[in-house]
């Protein structure tokens, strides 16, 4: 596959950066800086069709989460999680990749622009379904509550402040800036809100794509174990509004499901695990790390070559340091690659979890369908290798790739996962920990290990601990800069990544956002 083909596969590339770029740097003021309201009119008199309206929002939440930039990229390239290196002149994209994992990005990113005005946008338009003016009933209130809050929770996390306007102010009216804890009491208030007025929770429900009630708890204890990061001290029942909310989530019927890659098969997951998924497709999540030479019967382009993880991350697992081959002694999460000996026509080569050492494929020779050892594009075995040499001037090979959702379940199946119980149920351990109940912690976290094949119990835990072993459990799931905020890891050094003095857990305001509203302030050391 040539570099020019790949880059048609993928849905970005730098010439639509350049574009909105120059767009969104302009003075003009975009409908995505919450500034102006929708149709011909500056007098807003309701959302006309509220059903299609939350229809909207959630759409946009589910194509949101299904592109490999932006979110995605911003809560996972910028950690130990995930590295994108330039391979040749290939994944060069004028350095975003690059500034994303060393946080060196700057106010003009245009990855960081588009997750401000995409989130803020979401706020405006649940506020707009919120207000009297549209006469949602209870219901739909309840689930644009539940979308504000989510919305806004992102907005807070990633930049520290959250700019609001009442629907009916007019254009001329500059938002508001609430400030980080004025913005997570009015989370608060709207999770409490839906809470109340969600469906009922059905843990084994075939669609999980419209939030109930555990999925609102779920995101309220999300949003109080990082009290502290957001108000600077955890209220007086905090931690145990958290465990208290995870007890709830449990006693719905939600728990810890057994098979770790079954629980990502898509399109719908019934089991008691998954709590919240939208319908976005995941071959952004497969075929961005896999190579041009690993096709598939429904993609026979291949893969693009880009995402990989760091070894240092890969080596928080158990099991061999070297390999990790199909029915070997590693843990259940690390997953496996497959051998020529395991691999068949029904998985066609592909593994799950870590993709390290030889990778195969199947090929019809002369008719036949047969198993093969895979080689890289000028010949040599492809061999995927813990090895990076820099965030540049990488071959083919190097670098472990990661499959939570695999191509052996389809090339394009859709589902992404946004909410699980094992989550919340590590939620709940940290909970303990913070509040000192460390017995508690250990047999919370020992108990989900107790159900992850191929592990050892632990003997003691920490915050140090207790992170990786969320990191081991979530990974790629859009969670690892968010708890490295919470346990003050996210300004250490890693692969690539120099130790800073910590201003990065916050990104900058963009540019443009400073232009069109003179109530906000740049976040320091920007």
């Amino acid at each position: 596959m040539t570099i020019m083909t790949k880059f048609k596969s993928r849905l970005w590339m730098p010439s639509v950066i350049v574009s909105v770029f120059l767009t969104a740097c302009s003075l003009d003021i975009e409908e995505t800086d919450s500034i102006i309201t929708r149709g011909g009119s500056a007098i807003f008199n309701g959302v006309e069709d509220v059903p299609s309206s939350l229809n909207t929002i959630y759409n946009n939440i589910s194509s949101q989460a299904e592109n490999q930039e932006n979110l995605y990229a911003l809560t996972e390239v910028s950690t130990d999680e995930l590295v994108v290196p330039t391979r040749g002149t290939d994944w060069g994209d004028n350095g975003v990749w690059r500034t994303i994992h060393a946080h060196t990005w700057g106010p003009t990113h245009p990855q960081i622009l588009n997750v401000w005005n995409e989130k803020n946008n979401g706020v405006l338009r649940a506020t707009e379904v919120i207000d009297p003016l549209s006469n949602a009933n209870p219901a739909q209130v309840a689930e644009a509550k539940f979308a504000r809050a989510y919305n806004m929770w992102i907005v807070i996390d990633f930049f520290g402040l959250a700019p609001f306007r009442n629907p009916t102010d007019g254009p001329d009216v500059i938002p508001t800036v609430m400030t980080r804890t004025e913005a997570y009491n009015m989370i608060v208030q709207d999770l409490t809100d839906a809470i109340t007025g969600l469906p009922a929770s059905n843990p084994t429900a075939t669609d999980k794509t419209r939030p109930v009630k555990a999925t609102a708890r779920f995101l309220l204890a999300k949003v109080k174990l990082n009290a502290e990061v957001y108000k600077g001290s955890f209220g007086t029942n905090d931690l145990q509004d958290v465990i208290t909310l995870v007890d709830a989530i449990e006693a719905e019927g939600y728990g810890l499901e057994a098979d770790y890659f079954n629980t990502f098969k898509g399109p719908t997951f019934t089991n008691t695990d998954v709590i919240w998924y939208v319908t976005g497709g995941v071959g952004n999540r497969m075929w961005n790390g896999l190579h041009y030479n690993q096709a598939h019967p429904e993609n026979g382009g291949g893969g693009w070559n880009g995402f990989t993880t760091l070894a240092e991350f890969y080596d928080k697992f158990e099991g061999p340091p070297t390999v990790n081959t199909i029915g070997g002694p590693q843990e259940e999460r690390r997953g496996y690659t497959h051998t020529l000996a395991s691999t068949n026509a029904t998985n066609l080569g592909f593994g799950y979890g870590f993709q390290l050492g030889q990778m195969y494929g199947w090929r019809t020779i002369e008719g036949v369908p047969q198993a093969v050892a895979l080689n890289d594009r000028v010949g040599n075995a492809l061999v995927f290798t813990k090895e990076l040499p820099g965030l540049v001037g990488n071959n083919e090979r190097t670098g472990i790739r990661l499959l939570k959702y695999s191509p052996a379940n389809g090339a394009y199946t859709s589902g992404v996962v946004m909410a699980r119980f094992a989550d919340a149920h590590l939620m709940r351990a940290e909970a303990k920990l913070r509040g000192g109940n460390t017995a508690g912690a250990l047999s919370d976290v020992n108990a989900l290990r107790a159900v992850r094949g191929n592990t050892s119990a632990l003997g003691s835990i920490n915050e140090s601990v207790m992170l990786d072993e969320r990191g081991r459990e979530l990974y790629t799931e859009g969670w690892r800069r968010n708890d490295m905020i919470r346990f003050g890891a996210f300004k250490n050094a890693w692969q690539f990544k120099e130790a800073g003095d910590g201003h990065t857990d916050l990104y900058p305001i963009p540019a443009s956002a400073l232009l069109s509203n003179p109530n906000l302030v740049q976040n320091p050391g920007y």
